[in-house]
């Protein structure tokens, strides 16, 4: 069943669950939403902890992934084990068409992330976000582990917002008030599985090729397109990204589908 909230349903609940836990967060969304409503998760430790308290409140969960085809190969290790520690979990993992990758590849090569920041924006628009909204067309609510920490553009997150990106469907930000300390807390004191790159000195993990390590007092999300000068370290999948003539490449190699 479709549950229609405005913008001041989302505000009222943004302040009703501000200064709450996330698990009371979790319980209310995913009692409202039932299977129209599912976890995001790129397997970084944020995911891991909304992965393990949901499971705790329903362990049916729907959870889902974006395989962009460039993950490390400890990314889809990883998905297996945490369907070994929680099962019954319905983990979902999505890919891009194959057809759109290769117009990709063959009109920019495998590497085009590297030439510019347009470039970039458009690898992760045909490997990640489209295959993410084609799935979001099918949910009436989504939970993402955004925190307000991580980024600049994220600190004026909310708990509870209407997806304008996303055909104004729900989005609930469990995790916005959480520190990365605790997360790592909580990690810790529930023994969640972590994603073995973390071990590698990783704070942020995405596709291979554009993430590294960081260096001590680095910010957590340096790691992510390094190479890049004064561009957002987002890949379009929590904000609606407008940089350059981008979007009509786009609209070039998928079509309507842009």
């Amino acid at each position: 069943m479709t549950i229609l909230l405005d913008e001041l349903d989302a505000g009222e609940l943004a302040i009703r669950f501000e200064g709450e836990e996330p698990q009371a967060l979790l319980e209310w969304a995913l009692g409202e939403f039932g299977s129209d409503i599912a976890i995001s998760t790129a397997f970084q430790i944020d995911g891991s902890v909304l992965i393990d308290m949901a499971y705790a409140i329903d362990p049916c969960v729907r959870v889902f992934s974006v395989d962009t085809g460039r993950l490390p190969v400890e990314t889809l290790e990883f998905a297996d084990a945490l369907r070994l520690r929680y099962p019954g979990l319905q983990l979902e993992i999505l890919e891009p068409d194959p057809e759109h990758v290769e117009r990709l590849v063959q009109l920019k090569g495998p590497d085009l992330f590297r030439d510019s920041v347009e470039n970039r924006l458009l690898c992760c628009n045909v490997r990640k976000v489209i295959p993410l909204t084609k799935h979001l067309d099918g949910l009436d609510a989504w939970i993402t582990g955004l925190r307000r920490d991580q980024w600049a553009t994220r600190t004026n997150i909310r708990k509870v917002e209407i997806d304008h990106d996303h055909g104004a469907i729900v989005k609930i930000n469990p995790l916005a008030e959480w520190s990365g300390r605790d997360v790592w807390t909580y990690l810790r004191e529930n023994d969640v599985p972590i994603h073995p790159l973390y071990a590698r000195g990783f704070t942020s993990i995405g596709c291979a090729p554009c993430t590294r390590a960081t260096e001590a007092g680095e910010d957590e999300r340096a790691g992510r397109w390094w190479w890049e000068t004064n561009a957002p370290k987002e890949c379009g999948m929590h904000c609606s990204i407008e940089h350059g003539g981008f979007e009509h490449e786009l609209h070039a190699i998928v079509g309507k589908h842009a």
